[in-house]
């Protein structure tokens, strides 16, 4: 891990990547103490105030500091994106494991699973679904792992299938070792790479799509700060002033660049064949 951050470093997307990822992090983990004010707290008398030395990014329609705002709005986003993503990897990875490994009918219907759930554009099955059980946090994280798992499950079947052909996995099962052992020991350390990366280039629109959903009203209840609810009332004032707007846009954008360029950066890493010293 120390030498894959080590050349993730010499590498220059590769380290704008790391440092745009870590001060996210780190600005969301301390927002605590690094919000000069209460994300919730109204103060109608400082109402839509652009940028000053008491507020850096201004006010919205209720006097609330918006670089406060953006700051929690982190903690909701990474929440939603490492609970979610690590929620599907760990599913996606057992019954992709399970596909490519176990029987050909059991694969066929992992597969038929994978391709129903697919089949429904993910904006639309997530607007029907927060229509039906109704807007929280909960219920965005669900449905982005429902739709997230047949991801890495097709990755972890693919990886699978070209690795139980190999004479180790052969000379294990006729030594008698367990489908459980030789999943765990030999199929999921060499599969665990593809994933990581795909995972990093996952979490940026995981976090769009919360925040679509909270521009819509259909995400995280308020007043519960949210980069996406910050931009819909950005949306509603944009004749008033541009700053809400600007302010729940930068985020997105950061997190964005900083999480893509690591992923080019772990790709290129963990990749043999894409290597560029190869």
């Amino acid at each position: 891990m120390i030498d894959i951050l080590r050349r993730i470093t010499r590498e220059p997307l590769g380290m704008i990547g790391l440092v745009l990822v870590v001060l996210i992090v780190i600005s969301a983990l301390l927002a605590g103490v690094i919000a000069p004010y209460d994300p919730i707290e109204l103060r109608i008398v400082d109402r839509l105030q652009g940028p000053s030395a008491a507020h850096l990014l201004g006010t919205d329609q209720l006097g609330r500091d918006l670089f406060s705002r953006v700051l929690y709005g982190g903690q909701v986003a990474l929440k939603v994106a490492l609970i979610s993503i690590g929620a599907a990897l760990g599913v996606g990875v057992l019954f992709g494991m399970i596909a490519g490994f176990g029987p050909r009918w059991l694969d066929n219907i992992i597969m038929l699973f994978f391709d129903t759930i697919r089949s429904f554009p993910t904006v639309m099955f997530a607007l029907a679904t927060v229509a039906l059980v109704g807007p929280s946090l909960e219920t965005v994280i669900a449905v982005i792992v429902v739709t997230t798992i047949p991801n890495y499950g097709r990755v972890v079947r693919t990886q699978t299938l070209s690795i139980r052909s190999n004479e180790f996995i052969k000379a294990e099962r006729a030594m008698g070792a367990s489908m459980v052992r030789i999943l765990g020991v030999h199929v999921l350390p060499n599969v665990i790479g593809p994933l990581m990366i795909l995972a990093s280039m996952d979490i940026p629109t995981v976090i769009a799509l919360e925040a679509g959903l909270s521009f819509l009203g259909m995400g995280v209840k308020p007043p519960t700060p949210s980069w996406g609810s910050i931009l819909n009332d950005g949306y509603t004032l944009i004749r008033n002033t541009p700053w809400p707007i600007i302010a729940g846009s930068i985020p997105l954008v950061l997190i964005t660049l900083g999480f893509t360029f690591l992923g080019e950066s772990l790709r290129d890493l963990i990749d043999p064949k894409l290597r560029k010293n190869i």
